[in-house]
């Protein structure tokens, strides 16, 4: 059971009113990103499994340690580098029907929500993102030059990396589909799996082939696994924190430089690079990058 922080309004930024915001970010000046996407998780699920568990890391996160919830970003990159030909393979040339957008776009939107976050007044970013497979090391590095010219500290982390060792990630499988099971259990319907060999329906939609051993059991036991991992650090940031300034602001200028710099070393990006023995996908697929 998650304990109550005896707070008694809203975690969210969007709900708070401004008296409400500087009593949270005074006892705890931590902000949290959750960060997913709408992509097909087979015919079973609802497209938005990645953003709903980020959300709900990050909520009980904030009830309970402290902190403010920024608004999430459901848009993230899942087209490029070695996303295509998985996308080719578990996809087709089917219409996925994502909210997918290109690197050089979603991070230095990235990198300007940091700067967002400092001028609000936050010296610790908490970004939980439940779309990964390796995005995450791309907003990580962009993070790592953002602390360059701020005394705030962030820390990325993709659900999975919270219980490594525990339990193993997958896209669409028992890990994920139990997830969604103990989150929104109203959003799985495994006897929707029929529907992958119905004409026009979109086949197999990147499903995982052990979905039908999820559950809510083992989903309950992924997630809060997951919550005391974030917790801990939440907390060791709360402490960290304690006492410290209100790092300067930081101007639209010092945040175009860090940009620049991050842009100049795009061949280095995860996201725009094929995993070892991966092929490019083949000319004329959707997944073909231009």
């Amino acid at each position: 059971m998650i304990p109550n922080s005896g707070y008694n309004e809203s975690v969210l930024w969007m709900e708070l009113f401004p008296a409400e915001f500087k009593r949270r970010l005074a006892d705890c000046p931590i902000v949290y990103l959750p960060l997913g996407l709408c992509e097909p998780h087979g015919q079973f699920s609802a497209f938005g499994l990645d953003t709903i568990k980020a959300e709900w890391l990050c909520l009980e996160a904030a009830r309970t340690v402290g902190g403010i919830v920024a608004p999430s970003l459901g848009y993230h990159i899942h087209e490029t580098g070695y996303h295509a030909p998985w996308l080719e393979e578990v996809v087709g040339e089917e219409n996925p029907h994502m909210t997918s957008m290109p690197p050089h776009v979603v991070l230095p939107f990235f990198l300007y929500q940091l700067r967002a976050f400092v001028n609000a007044g936050f010296k610790a970013i908490v970004v939980v993102t439940g779309h990964g497979g390796g995005n995450q090391e791309d907003l990580r590095k962009a993070a790592a030059l953002f602390m360059q010219i701020t005394s705030a500290r962030v820390w990325v982390v993709c659900d999975p990396e919270l219980v490594e060792g525990q339990f193993t990630g997958d896209h669409a499988g028992q890990y994920e589909i139990s997830q969604l099971l103990y989150l929104r259990p109203e959003l799985v319907d495994l006897s929707r799996r029929a529907l992958e060999a119905a004409p026009g329906s979109g086949g197999r939609l990147a499903a995982g082939a052990d979905a039908e051993a999820a559950s809510p059991e083992l989903g309950e036991r992924i997630m809060l696994a997951c919550l005391a991992a974030l917790q801990r650090e939440a907390a060791a940031l709360r402490a960290w924190a304690a006492g410290l300034a209100e790092p300067p602001p930081v101007s639209l200028a010092q945040a175009d430089a860090v940009w620049q710099r991050l842009l100049g070393v795009r061949e280095s990006w995860t996201t725009v690079q094929l995993r070892p023995g991966q092929r490019a996908a083949r000319a004329g697929s959707r997944w073909a990058e231009i």
